[in-house]
Order: C-alpha cells, then sequence, then structure tokens
C-alpha cells in the first residue's frame, strides 16, 4: 500500500507528493493520447488512439480496455477510495459498452474520453491540481 497521510481537508494524500504528482503526470500523458491526441481537421474535435482504435470492429474496443485498466490499476496504488475507483470503472464500462455501438459508439468516444475523467477524478481524489503537489501532513 501507498504511503499515505491526510491533509487539512481529511483526504488521504501521499508523504512522498513529488512522486505522486509525476506518476499522475504520466497517467495524464496516457490519458491525453488515448483521447485527445489529435485534432480533426475542418471540425476541430480532438481525439485519441481510443477513436482511433475504436474504429476496428471488436478488437479496437477491447484493445482500448488495456490503458484504461492500467490508469485504475495505479490510481489503486496511489492509495485512490474505493468510491473513487468505482467511479473510474463505471466511466471505463460506459465506455466500452457505448463505444462497441458501431458508428455511435465512436462519435461517443470523441466527447466522452473516459481515460481523462478518469485520471481527473484521481487528481481530485487526491487533492493533486494539475501540475502542483498538495501539501502533505506532518
Amino acid at each position: 500500500m501507498a504511503d499515505t497521510a491526510y491533509n487539512d481537508t481529511g483526504r488521504r494524500t501521499h508523504r512522498d507528493s513529488k512522486s505522486a504528482a509525476a506518476e499522475l503526470d504520466r497517467l495524464e500523458w496516457l490519458a491525453r493520447n488515448m483521447d485527445a491526441a489529435f485534432r480533426l481537421p475542418i471540425i476541430g474535435t480532438r481525439i485519441g488512439w481510443d477513436g482511433v482504435l475504436g474504429l476496428i470492429p471488436g478488437v479496437g474496443d477491447v484493445a482500448t480496455l488495456g490503458p484504461g485498466l492500467y490508469i485504475l490499476y495505479r490510481a489503486h496504488k496511489l492509495g485512490a477510495s474505493r468510491a473513487t475507483l468505482s467511479r473510474m470503472a463505471a466511466n471505463m464500462g460506459v465506455d466500452f459498452v457505448v463505444g462497441s455501438i458501431p458508428l455511435l459508439g465512436d462519435l461517443f468516444d470523441m466527447g466522452f474520453k473516459s481515460n481523462l475523467r478518469n485520471v481527473r477524478l484521481l487528481r481530485q481524489h487526491l487533492d493533486f491540481p494539475q501540475g502542483h503537489a498538495p501539501k502533505t501532513a506532518a
């Protein structure tokens, strides 16, 4: 289990906040690549490898579960609560189920962006504003 403490708001945070912040930055990089790596010309909407691979019937949606599961696993290792992990898993489930519907699922993936949602949930849970490490309890 990760070395944790509680901050002044009673939320769990990490004693080694720099390494946890760095881990969150890595997870955000992965999420951006999966959900928003490319800008579609004319439309201007961003899609990632999740949307591109999702175009491959059956195989694409299963393949994109891997990075999502990795984010969920790392969230567990960083000390995310069961409630946060459950919300993250629900986001992945919705993305997988709706994303597997031909064409409609691909359009849904462009807006839902479950990996970015999950990293945002994790940051909120751990009180890590983007690019800033939290204060640790003494």
